[in-house]
């Protein structure tokens, strides 16, 4: 019987098997699976801040530059972000949860068929042909009609994000497939699904197994059956161990006691939804102590900052940092789990190797 690995060795795994070798934009992609997005730039969008340290030589908005020429799609999974092209196979036809009424089906017909007419488009001109007002939004404000009928078409696969200008995504008709005929099955579709995410996860305790299955009804909302079947069988198929009373879970063709899942000298601020980090059930497990995003707190009640990026020493998340940019000068500000900084030339060097290395990603 292979004995389970420690609290140690998951953490170890947790970090190493994440933090590959850098590699091209492209292959850091397909290795991850799907890389989040954010629109925050504190001091860069989270895609941009999980890239840098997977991407040999990345350089802050080089995804937004590149991505017309890559085969990366703007999607959803368990949220919205960045995956190789040839998931969206395991997701579409999508069919949402709430149909569209029949005028907003009218109106959606005659956007694609403008959209087909123009080849590609701005939101803006969307709304100038067709005049479609103001909404209110999911947060209670208002927003352009155009835009939100344009995020519809986007999440029901009938356009994708041919690239952004500025930001603002410009849209082009679909080119995924939108049969089944020939496609693998519905349970086939939510099994990879679940394996997809458990690769870029893991390990994982089952609760967050459990969460994350239940996220990918919003990248495949009917898929919803096949996906608990997939996790009835997951949980028998998957490597795991109990350690303290919870049960975790990995890929069954990984080992998290293997030497090779060694850590490295270096210090990295990572993301706030950089794998090693997103999953904040696992984070506390692991590290013993609670990390939150804080962006939408408001300010008198934040303990960690506006955008504090978690930082990452050998196999432990030691404390956060919040850095911003001034005059072409790195400005950043830390604190410590433990009150202070530690101790020696080890870490101040790797620390000082990395805010070297933010300051290219940044300003280069």
């Amino acid at each position: 019987m292979a004995l389970s690995p420690t609290l140690e060795q998951l953490r170890r795994y947790a970090v190493a098997r994440t933090l590959f070798t850098p590699t091209t934009l492209m292959g850091a992609i397909r290795r991850l699976g799907f890389v989040q997005a954010d629109p925050i730039r504190a001091p860069a969008r989270a895609q941009d801040l999980t890239l840098r340290h997977r991407v040999k030589d990345y350089r802050a908005g080089d995804l937004e530059r590149r991505y017309a020429r890559l085969p990366v799609e703007e999607d959803c999974l368990v949220n919205y972000g960045f995956l190789p092209r040839e998931h969206l196979a395991l997701m579409h036809p999508r069919v949402p949860r709430r149909a569209w009424d029949p005028a907003t089906r009218r109106r959606a017909e005659q956007v694609l068929a403008f959209v087909h007419e123009h080849g590609t488009v701005h939101p803006r001109q969307v709304d100038q042909a067709f005049a479609h007002g103001r909404v209110t939004n999911y947060w209670g404000g208002t927003s352009n009609a155009s835009t939100q009928l344009l995020d519809g078409m986007h999440y029901r696969g009938l356009l994708r994000v041919q690239r952004r200008d500025s930001g603002t995504r410009i849209y082009a008709p679909a080119v995924h497939a939108l049969s089944e005929a020939d496609g693998p099955t519905a349970q086939q579709r939510a099994e990879a699904l679940l394996a997809l995410v458990v690769r870029k996860y893991a390990p994982l305790p089952a609760a967050s197994l459990t969460y994350l299955v239940r996220l990918l009804g919003y990248g495949a909302p009917h898929l919803a059956a096949p996906l608990k079947q997939a996790l009835r069988d997951a949980r028998s198929q998957l490597g795991s161990c109990t350690l303290d009373g919870t049960v975790w879970y990995w890929p069954a063709d990984e080992n998290p006691r293997a030497r090779r899942h060694a850590v490295d000298e270096a210090v990295r601020l990572l993301a706030p939804f950089d794998p090693v980090v997103w999953d904040r059930r696992r984070f506390e497990q692991l590290w013993g102590w609670v990390y939150r995003f804080e962006a939408y707190t408001p300010a008198p009640r934040r303990r960690f900052g506006y955008y504090a990026l978690p930082v990452l020493w050998h196999e432990q998340v030691i404390g956060w940092a919040n850095v911003s940019v001034a005059d072409g000068q790195l400005l950043p500000q830390f604190g410590y789990v433990s009150g202070a900084a530690p101790r020696g030339a080890a870490f101040a060097n790797a620390l000082d190797d990395e805010l070297q290395l933010m300051t290219r990603f940044l300003l280069d």
